[in-house]
C-alpha cells in the first residue's frame, strides 16, 4: 500500500517474490493432495507385481492419510516456532525421499512404510504452503492469495488420478513414484528461495497436547477406514471411534490448561473459524466419496481405460477452479453464511443428480453432474479457508492452516468410509439373489465386488453375460445408494454450517 497526497491508499500489484511464493505454494500442495489419489488407478499393477494382499492393498493407499492427518497439527505448529519455510523443506525432503524408496524395495510392508513416511512429509509441508502465503500477502491480497490456493487443493485430487492416468497408459505402475519423486526433489529446491516467515514469541512446544490429538485423529481415522470391511457397528470400530472421542475431550481439557496451547480451542468459538472448519470436512468428505465411486463407474460400467477414466475427470477442475477465484470478493459482499448454504446445496444438488445415472447415461449424463458439484465446490471452499484464517492470530496461522488441512483429511477418510461402506452393502445387498445359482467357487469372487463379477463372468465366456449384466445392475444399486448419502450430506449440512456461519463481516 502506498498512500496519495489526499490521504487515500492505492494498492500496489504483487511483487515478484510474492508470486513466486504463490506458484511454489500452490505447486507444493497440488502435489501432495495430489498424491492421496494418484495411486488409485496403480493398484491393479501393484497387487500384480507384488503380491500384496487387499488388506494390504488399502493401506498402501490409506497408510499416506492416516499419517498426514495425525501429524498436520502438530506439524503446523512447529513451522509457526521454527519457521514455516524451514519446515516446508524438511516436509518436501521427507516426502521425495519417501516417494522413492518403493523403486527400490516394494515388498509390502516396505510399500505400506514408505506411503506413511510420505503422509508425514506431506503433514509439514500442507499448513507451510498456506501459513507462508497469510503471513506473506497484505490483507487486502490475502483473499485472493487463498482463493487460487484453495481452488488448487480442491482440484489436487482430480489431478492426482488424471497424472497417473496418463503415465499408466504407457508405464508400469513405478512411474507414479518415479513422477512424485521427480517432481518433489523440483519444489524441494524451489521451497529453499522463498522467504521465511516466523512466530516471534517462539512459544515451547505442548508435547501432550501433540500426543492426545494424535491419538484423536488416529483412531477416529482408522475406525473410518475398517468401516468399508466391518460395519459400522463392529467392536473395533465402535471401540476406535470411542478412544478417538476420549482423546479429543483430554486433548481439549489439556488445551484449556496449558499457558501454550497447541491449538486454543477457544477459537472454535468464533463463527467463522468453526463454520469454515465444518464445512472443508463436508467437502473433502463428499468430493473423496465421490471419487472412490466415480472411477469405479467410469472404469467398471462405462469400460473407460485408466487413462480414459482419469481425464474423464478433468473438465470437473475447471469450474472449480475458476469460481474459486472470485468466491472470496463474493463473500465479503453476502457473508459467509450464503456462499457455504449455496455453495453445500449445489454440491448436494449434484450428487443427486449423479444417483439417477443408470447402465445407459453414458459420459454426458455424468459430466454435466460433476460440473454443478465442482462449482458448488469452488463457491465455498475457498471462503471457508479464509474464515479459518481470519479467525486465527497472524501469530498462529501455521496452527490456522494445520486446522484447515486436518479438517480435509479427516473429512476424506471419512467419506471414503460412508461410500465404501453403502456401496458395499447396496452390491451386496442386490448380488445376493443371485449367488445360489452359482458354482461354489465363483459365490464368493462375485459377492466380493463388480470387477471379481465382471473377471467371473469373461472366463465363462458367452454364458457369463446375464451374470455380468446383473452384477452391474446391483453395483449401480449400491452407487445410486452412496450417491444419494452423500448429496444428502451436502443438503444437510448445508442448513445446519449456515446458520451457525456469520453473515456479512463490518
Amino acid at each position: 500500500m502506498v498512500s496519495t497526497g489526499q490521504g487515500t491508499a492505492v494498492t500496489t500489484r504483487l511483487s515478484r517474490p510474492q508470486r513466486w511464493m504463490l506458484t511454489v505454494s500452490c505447486l507444493c500442495i497440488a502435489l501432495v493432495v495430489a498424491a492421496m489419489a494418484a495411486l488409485y488407478s496403480a493398484l491393479p499393477g501393484i497387487a500384480a507385481d507384488t503380491g500384496v494382499t487387499q488388506q494390504q492393498l488399502t493401506w498402501v493407499v490409506d497408510g499416506y492419510t492416516l499419517a498426514l492427518a495425525c501429524l498436520v497439527l502438530p506439524a503446523g505448529a512447529l513451522g509457526d516456532r521454527l519457521g514455516r519455510r524451514v519446515v516446508l523443506i524438511i516436509g518436501m525432503a521427507v516426502f521425495t525421499v519417501a516417494s522413492a524408496l518403493p523403486l527400490i524395495f516394494d515388498g509390502p510392508l516396505w510399500l505400506i512404510g514408505a506411503r506413511a513416511a510420505a503422509g508425514a512429509g506431506a503433514a509439514f509441508v500442507m499448513p507451510s504452503t498456506l501459513s507462508l502465503l497469510t503471513a506473506g500477502f497484505p490483507e487486502e491480497r490475502r483473499g485472493q492469495a487463498v482463493g487460487v490456493w484453495a481452488g488448487v487443493a480442491g482440484s489436487g485430487g482430480a489431478l492426482g488420478i488424471i497424472g497417473s492416468g496418463i503415465l499408466l497408459q504407457w508405464l508400469p505402475w513405478q512411474s507414479v513414484f518415479v513422477a512424485m519423486t521427480a517432481v518433489g526433489a523440483i519444489l524441494l529446491a524451489a521451497g529453499c528461495t522463498v522467504s521465511e516467515s516466523i512466530d516471534a514469541d517462539r512459544p515451547p512446544l505442548d508435547p501432550w497436547g501433540s500426543v492426545t490429538v494424535i491419538a484423536a485423529v488416529g483412531a477416529i481415522v482408522v475406525a473410518a477406514m475398517e468401516v468399508p470391511s466391518r460395519g459400522w457397528l463392529d467392536p473395533l470400530v465402535l471401540g476406535l471411534l470411542a478412544g478417538g472421542l476420549l482423546a479429543a475431550v483430554a486433548f481439549a481439557l489439556i488445551e484449556l490448561r496449558t499457558a501454550h496451547p497447541l491449538l486454543d480451542v477457544r477459537l472454535f468459538a468464533d463463527r467463522g473459524f468453526a463454520s469454515g472448519t465444518l464445512s472443508l470436512t463436508v467437502q473433502f468428505l463428499i468430493s473423496f466419496g465421490l471419487f472412490m465411486l466415480i472411477v469405479q463407474y467410469l472404469q467398471l460400467i462405462l469400460g473407460y481405460s485408466p487413462l480414459a477414466s482419469s481425464l474423464a475427470l478433468g473438465p470437473m477442475v475447471v469450474p472449480l477452479v475458476l469460481v474459486s477465484l472470485i468466491a472470496p470478493m463474493l463473500a465479503d459482499r453476502i457473508g459467509l453464511r450464503w456462499v457455504t448454504l449455496i455453495g453445500l446445496a449445489t454440491v448436494g444438488a449434484g450428487l443427486l443428480a449423479i444417483s439417477r445415472l443408470d447402465l445407459d447415461s453414458g459420459y454426458w449424463g455424468l459430466l454435466w453432474s460433476l460440473v454443478i458439484m465442482s462449482t458448488g465446490m469452488g463457491l465455498c471452499s475457498a471462503p471457508a479457508t479464509a474464515a479459518i484464517v481470519a479467525g486465527t492470530p497472524v501469530a498462529k496461522h501455521g496452527v490456522a492452516a494445520a486446522v484447515n488441512d486436518a479438517a480435509r483429511e479427516i473429512g476424506a477418510a471419512l467419506g471414503i468410509a460412508v461410500a465404501g461402506s453403502v456401496l458395499a452393502a447396496g452390491y451386496s445387498g442386490r448380488i445376493a439373489s443371485a449367488l445360489p445359482r452359482l458354482p461354489e467357487a465363483a459365490r464368493g469372487p462375485v459377492g466380493d465386488s463388480l470387477a471379481a463379477a465382471l473377471q467371473v463372468a469373461e472366463r465363462a465366456g458367452p454364458a457369463g453375460a446375464p451374470l455380468a449384466d446383473f452384477a452391474k445392475q446391483a453395483f449401480l444399486h449400491g452407487f445410486q445408494q452412496a450417491s444419494v448419502a452423500l448429496g444428502c450430506a451436502g443438503l444437510l449440512s448445508a442448513v445446519l454450517i449456515a446458520a451457525l456461519a456469520p453473515g456479512v463481516r463490518r
